[in-house]
């Protein structure tokens, strides 16, 4: 009797734990749904016709960087890696070097104001008047003045100020521009793109399309980036 009761107890326990295994290994794939296998890169094929670039209109190569202007590692990546781009490749005319914005950040933390959104219009309008040259001025000033992801700091007021830095901008315009949020639909129309092809962190960087993967999945060395220019150069 004793021991049917063990029997019976032993095997009420393996039923539980089986029924665990089952709910884990459930929960992990709801977890990773949507998001791509480890390894395998994601080829979009971005509209890239009015996306703002650095580089020469020429350049075999394209490089997509996928950003939001609040993103920290994206400011790490623009004052370690970027620089070192634009010297091996884009000022050599190997590569053009596009800026996709993805402002998604302030949703993600919940804020009050959405100024990842704020901030990608801001941009926009200050290429529809000074076109990639602009663009590229703003965005490092941008990037210098990133203040805490999880609070609110590229308001209209604080991006007209930093406007005003830019050179040759005719200031009156860039606020009309940014009051009437003449911008957004095509900072909204890239948002799309980008959540189309699947990507689910800043910066994610392509090279001719197909994105260069990296170890952490957060933070690109001059080295991922390189080694993919080089292999589309050939």
């Amino acid at each position: 009797m004793t021991r049917l009761q063990g029997t019976n107890s032993n095997r009420t326990v393996l039923v539980i734990g089986t029924l665990v295994a089952v709910a884990l290994i459930a929960l992990a794939l709801f977890a990773v749904r949507g998001k791509p296998a480890a390894g395998a890169g994601l080829t979009p094929n971005f509209n890239l016709d009015g996306v703002p670039y650095a580089g020469q209109a020429g350049a075999p190569v394209s490089v997509v960087v996928v950003e939001d202007f609040k993103c920290p590692i994206c400011k790490t990546f623009e004052d370690t890696v970027a620089p070192k781009l634009k010297t091996k490749y884009i000022d050599t005319g190997k590569a053009k070097l596009y800026s996709m914005v993805w402002p998604f950040l302030a949703t993600t933390r919940g804020l009050a104001t959405d100024d990842s959104k704020l901030a990608g219009q801001a941009a926009r309008c200050v290429y529809d008047q000074n076109g990639n040259d602009g663009f590229g001025a703003y965005k490092a000033i941008l990037f210098r003045a990133q203040g805490d992801e999880s609070t609110v700091w590229a308001t209209k007021t604080r991006l007209k100020e930093l406007a005003s830095n830019v050179e040759g901008l005719d200031q009156a315009k860039f606020a009309t521009c940014l009051e009437t949020d003449a911008s957004a639909e095509r900072v909204a129309a890239d948002r799309q793109q980008v959540e189309k092809a699947g990507v689910n962190h800043t910066p994610t960087v392509f090279v001719n399309g197909k994105e260069v993967m990296n170890g952490t999945q957060s933070s690109y060395q001059l080295a991922d980036v390189s080694a993919a220019i080089d292999a589309a150069s050939k």
